[in-house]
C-alpha cells in the first residue's frame, strides 16, 4: 500500500511528521523526531509492518540545508523523496486551513499533497547544498559579489581624496599593484611624500613584476599634493581616511586569494564531473562558468523535457494569458540565480564565437526590435538546449555556420563580423519592446536615470501667461 510521509522540517527543534495512504486518510500524525540515527530508526519502525520501502513516499520542504541529510537517510532506505517549493504548499496551507499555522498542519498538508498536487511533485536525487560542485559554484558567486563590494567601497573612498588618485592608480582596482599599493596604507598623502619617488618607484615595481615603474611613482607623487592643496584646510584625517582605505584594500586582497584557491579546487571537481570536457567544448563557456552550470543545474538527463531544463533557469518570459488574449512579459526569475548569471554571461561570448547563435542574436535586435538583455536571455536558453542535447549524446560541441558547415572558431569570427555585427547606434537604443511600435510608451516618453522627470508630471506654473478663471456657459 503506498504511504506518505509528510515532513515538517525545522533547523533548531524537533521536526514533525504525518502518515497518510494513498487517500490522503492519516494513520498517524503529529509525531516529532530529530535528525540522529536512533529517531530515524524509530520513526521508520512505526511504518505499518510489511511496508515496502519502494513504496513510501517521503515529502518536504527544502527547509535551509537542514533536509539534506534527512533526504539522504530515507534514499538509503529504499524511499522516494520529494521536495515541494514553499510558495506552493503554502498556497496550498491558505486554502486547507485559512487561518491557521502549525507545524501539526504543515505535516499534515505534506502528506495529503501528492494527493492534492501530484503534478507538482518531482523526486530529488541529488545531494542540493551536499554536492561539493554546486557549493562550490555558490561560493564562487558569493567571493566574487563580496570583492565587487569590497572593490566598489574602495573607489568610493579614493574620491575623498580627489580625481587625481583614479589617474594615478587606473581604473582596474582589482590590479594587485594598487591593492597592495594602498594596502600597506599608501593612501595618506602625507606618507607618500615621505617615500619619495626612489622608494616609490622600487615598490611599484617588485609588485607589478616591472608593470609599474618611475611614470606611476611620479604620478602618485602628484595625485598626493593635488590632494594636500585640495584640503589645504586640514579638515580631513589623512591618517584615519588611509587606514579604512587599507581595510577594504586588504579584505580585497584575501578575497582575490581565496578566489584564486576555489577556482584550482573548482577545476578538480569539474574534470571529475565532466572528465571528457563537453560542457568547456561549448561556446562562451570556460572551466568556472562550466562549473557553475553543471552544478547548479545537476544532472541534465534528469529534466523529461528540454522545455523543461529552460523552465528551471527562470530565464523563460512570464506568459499572462486569458482567452484570446495575451502577451510575454520579462524572464520569471524562478530558477537558481547562479545558473542564471553563469547562461547569461555565457551567452554574451557564445554569440561572439557561434554563427548560428549569432544569426538569432542579430534577429531579435534587428528584426524583432529586442534589448540586448532580453536577446541574450533567449541565446542563453538556446544555449542551454545544446549544452544538454551535447551532454546526452555524449559529443562536443561542434561551431557551424548557419548552412550546417562546421567550423573553426577563426572562421566562425570573421562569418560574425562580416554578416552578422550590430550598429552602434542601434546597441545604445533602450528598445524593449517585442516588436516596433508595440509598446505602450514612446521612446521620448520614457523616463531613465538620466532624466527623473515623469511625462505626467504636473506643470509649476498656469498654462498661458494670463491665467483666467473660466465662465460657466
Amino acid at each position: 500500500m503506498p504511504l506518505r510521509l509528510g515532513i515538517d522540517i525545522a533547523c533548531r527543534a524537533a521536526h514533525q511528521v504525518s502518515l497518510a495512504d494513498e487517500q490522503g486518510r492519516f494513520i498517524w500524525t503529529g509525531r516529532r523526531f530529530r535528525t540522529t540515527p536512533q529517531d530515524l530508526d524509530r520513526l521508520w519502525n512505526m511504518l505499518p509492518e510489511g511496508t515496502d520501502p519502494a513504496q513510501v513516499l517521503v515529502v518536504m520542504e527544502p527547509t535551509r540545508n537542514a533536509w539534506v541529510p534527512l533526504a539522504a537517510w530515507f534514499r538509503r532506505r529504499g524511499a522516494d523523496v520529494v521536495l515541494v517549493p514553499p510558495e506552493r504548499s503554502a498556497d496550498l496551507r491558505r486554502y486547507y486551513a485559512k487561518h491557521t499555522k502549525s507545524d501539526r498542519l504543515d505535516s499534515q498538508l505534506l502528506a495529503r499533497l501528492p494527493m492534492l498536487h501530484p503534478d507538482g511533485l518531482h523526486a530529488e536525487q541529488g545531494l542540493g547544498p551536499g554536492d561539493a560542485l554546486k557549493r562550490a559554484a555558490k561560493l564562487h558567486s558569493t567571493l566574487t559579489h563580496r570583492r565587487s563590494q569590497s572593490l566598489a567601497r574602495l573607489d568610493a573612498l579614493l574620491e575623498i581624496l580627489g580625481p587625481a588618485w583614479h589617474a594615478a592608480i587606473g581604473a582596474d582596482l582589482a590590479n594587485r599593484t594598487p591593492l597592495k599599493f594602498l594596502a600597506a596604507g599608501y593612501a595618506d598623502p602625507h606618507v607618500v611624500k615621505r617615500l619619495g619617488r626612489t622608494r616609490l618607484a622600487r615598490f611599484c615595481y617588485r609588485h607589478s613584476r616591472g608593470a609599474w615603474g618611475e611614470p606611476h611613482a611620479d604620478a602618485l607623487l602628484a595625485a598626493a599634493n593635488q590632494t594636500l592643496e585640495l584640503w589645504s584646510g586640514g579638515e580631513l584625517d589623512y591618517s584615519d581616511l588611509a587606514e579604512d582605505i587599507a581595510i577594504e584594500a586588504r579584505l580585497a586582497l584575501q578575497l582575490t586569494e581565496e578566489l584564486k584557491d576555489l577556482d584550482e579546487r573548482t577545476t578538480l571537481l569539474l574534470k571529475q564531473a565532466d572528465p571528457t570536457g563537453i560542457l568547456t567544448s561549448a561556446p562562451g563557456v570556460a572551466a568556472i562558468t562550466a562549473a557553475a552550470i553543471l552544478g547548479r543545474l545537476g544532472d541534465p538527463n534528469r529534466f523529461t523535457s528540454l522545455a523543461g531544463a529552460r523552465a528551471f533557469t527562470g530565464l523563460v518570459p512570464i506568459l499572462d494569458a486569458s482567452g484570446v488574449n495575451g502577451r510575454h512579459g520579462g524572464p520569471t526569475k524562478r530558477g537558481d540565480a547562479v545558473l542564471r548569471q553563469a547562461l547569461f554571461m555565457a551567452a554574451g561570448q557564445a554569440r561572439r564565437i557561434d554563427p548560428t547563435l549569432a544569426v538569432k542574436y542579430h534577429r531579435l535586435m534587428i528584426e524583432a526590435g529586442k534589448h540586448h538583455n532580453s536577446a541574450l536571455c533567449h541565446i542563453a536558453t538556446t544555449l542551454l538546449t545544446r549544452i544538454i542535447a551535447c551532454w546526452r549524446a555524449g559529443q562536443p560541441y561542434q561551431l557551424r555556420d548557419v548552412d550546417g558547415t562546421a567550423v573553426t572558431v577563426e572562421q566562425a569570427r570573421a562569418i560574425i563580423a562580416e554578416r552578422y555585427a550590430i550598429p552602434k547606434d542601434l546597441r545604445g537604443q533602450r528598445r524593449t519592446s517585442t516588436a516596433v511600435g508595440t509598446d505602450r510608451r514612446t521612446d521620448t516618453a520614457r523616463t531613465d536615470r538620466r532624466s527623473k522627470e515623469s511625462p505626467s508630471a504636473p506643470s509649476t506654473g498656469p498654462s498661458k501667461p494670463n491665467a483666467t478663471t473660466p465662465t460657466a456657459a
